[in-house]
């Protein structure tokens, strides 16, 4: 950053020292994407009010067709190529402070699929760790000021991207910017206006580049991850989608736009949010551009290892097949992104694979240094709800729409719950091999300084896996209503405000969030 910046980031800074890197505006009205025909549509409302002029109603019939050619000519934006790789530059992890947060405490949350009801439990979680003060390395702060990551996935992507690029500040707007308000109804309103309808009927560009605009002007301020990698301070955000093609996870960090030989510093935030919460039907893919073999990048060391190696697991083999993929932009110039949720719909599979399992050495893992660490806190943030019994208590067949839902809830529902029993089977294992290999190096230099067993323990993990699901709730009505709540993007003020206190109270009654409490303050 240049010196100029610097003294920008350090005015705003002190005019608004809780939001670091960043003042906001409110600007009147919607953002035109495309003045011409806004210009166009407006001179044909009035030319059709001043009579039936000859003259006229020619005007009037050149403007529309000026204003249909127009609209055939919409394009999505396109994601920037990258000119020359650069390993170490972009949105990274180890691009990012940690001057106010500790390396020895690494605070992972994952926000879940679900819309708003997601985004309402994610929210209601961040409130409650920043109510929770902690004292850790002798120095007392909020336990949400040490969070390193949030991984994120549909719903739980709108309060991740938000907090991630405003801190605080999500605290005193976001409740009525998006959690209260009718957003599936606002983009229904779109979809139905006749102006828009001339932009979608071009075959590029689709419901799902709408929504990403109305994201970007009702939230995120046209701002894109070159300004979350300005603030330069941690959570990092990893929001995820789902690679429509190979059904694997896509996540948004310049590591994985590395192999498509674009750069993520230009993209905006609203449609890599658009992206993680694209269901299929209700919206359409998000469209990303290949440019795989122009940056002079070679394949990455990580994929040959992993496939040369005969005696790599075939977790390791499948994930780098899949990067391996991206680089053939002759076969694959396009990438179509559909909703996180489909491939990992806690927001889960990403941290488990760079923290948990170490299978994916190498590609962008290095924000987890093992060694430094002492405390790993990971906090899921499951909004799943119960299947809808109602067809199982009629004779009639169910209908096309109750099959189709089905058909993409039952998968994800399944793949959660083997996600979480994987995640809880591995932990263990892990945690136990990490300290046996600590005190195996800590042992000869404790023998011969007559310290014992002290440095061993000092120095040994500790794994606080935390779960927020309505299943916690021992009340079956209270966890009843809350697991019939409907996966939409409108939901009544005061459920809202329900989610966000049982939120509140599950993580607090969570056995391994007390335990965390009584170490770090012990």
């Amino acid at each position: 950053m240049t010196e100029r910046g610097r003294e920008n980031l350090t005015k705003q800074d002190e005019a608004v020292p809780r939001f670091a890197g960043f003042v906001w505006t409110c600007e009147p009205g919607a953002v035109r994407m495309k003045p011409d025909l806004n210009v166009a549509v407006t001179s044909v409302k009035d030319a059709a009010n001043d009579g039936p002029h000859p003259m006229r109603r020619l005007a009037v019939q050149f403007l529309l067709a000026w204003t249909l050619f127009l609209g055939g000519c919409a394009h999505y934006p396109l994601n920037a190529p990258l000119a020359r790789a650069a390993p170490e530059a972009g949105y990274r992890f180890n691009n990012l402070s940690h001057a106010n947060n500790s390396d020895s405490l690494f605070v992972v949350l994952a926000f879940s699929g679900g819309g708003t009801r997601a985004a309402a439990l994610s929210y209601g979680v961040l409130e409650e760790l920043a109510k929770t003060e902690i004292v850790w390395e002798g120095e007392r702060r909020r336990l949400l000021d040490e969070v390193d990551l949030i991984s994120s996935v549909s719903g739980g992507s709108f309060t991740a991207a938000y907090y991630a690029l405003y801190g605080d500040r999500i605290f005193c707007d976001f409740e009525s910017s998006f959690l209260k308000r009718n957003i599936q109804g606002r983009l229904l309103a779109l979809y139905s206006s006749p102006v828009n309808w001339v932009r979608l009927a071009s075959p590029k560009f689709s419901r799902i580049d709408m929504a990403a605009e109305y994201y970007d002007r009702l939230l995120f301020g046209r701002h894109t991850f070159h300004d979350l990698l300005a603030q330069g301070r941690r959570p990092f955000l990893m929001i995820n989608a789902t690679d429509m093609s190979l059904g694997s996870r896509f996540e948004f960090t310049q590591d994985q736009f590395d192999l498509l030989c674009s750069d993520l510093s230009s993209f905006p935030l609203g449609r890599a949010v658009a992206a993680s919460s694209a269901f299929p039907i209700l919206l359409s893919p998000l469209t990303l551009r290949n440019y795989a073999g122009s940056c002079d990048s070679p394949e990455p060391d990580w994929i040959k290892s992993a496939l040369s190696d005969a005696s790599a697991s075939m977790r390791r083999r499948n994930q780098a097949l899949e990067a391996r993929a991206y680089l053939d932009s002759t076969n694959r110039p396009f990438i179509h992104l559909l909703d996180g949720g489909l491939a990992d719909d806690l927001g889960l599979r990403g941290p488990l694979e760079g923290i948990v399992t170490r299978e994916n050495a190498g590609r962008g893992m290095p924000w987890f240094q093992v060694d430094q660490i002492r405390k790993v806190v990971l906090v899921v943030v499951n909004a799943s709800v119960a299947p809808d019994e109602g067809v199982d208590r009629r004779e009639k067949s169910p209908g096309l729409r109750e099959v189709a839902e089905a058909a993409g809830r039952v998968p994800i529902s399944r793949y959660s719950f083997e996600t979480v029993e994987l995640f809880k089977e591995t932990v263990e294992k892990w945690q136990r091999e990490i300290n046996q290999r600590r005190q195996s190096t800590h042992a000869p230099a404790s023998a011969a300084s007559g310290s014992g067993a002290g440095k061993s323990l000092l120095d040994e993990l500790q794994f606080y896996p935390i779960e927020v699901n309505f299943d916690a709730l021992s009340d079956e009505t209270e966890r009843k209503f809350f697991k019939k709540l409907p996966t939409s993007f409108k939901l009544p003020p005061e459920t809202v405000d329900r989610l966000r206190a049982v939120a509140a109270r599950l993580l607090r009654q969570s056995e391994n969030y007390q335990r965390l409490l009584r170490d770090l303050n012990r």
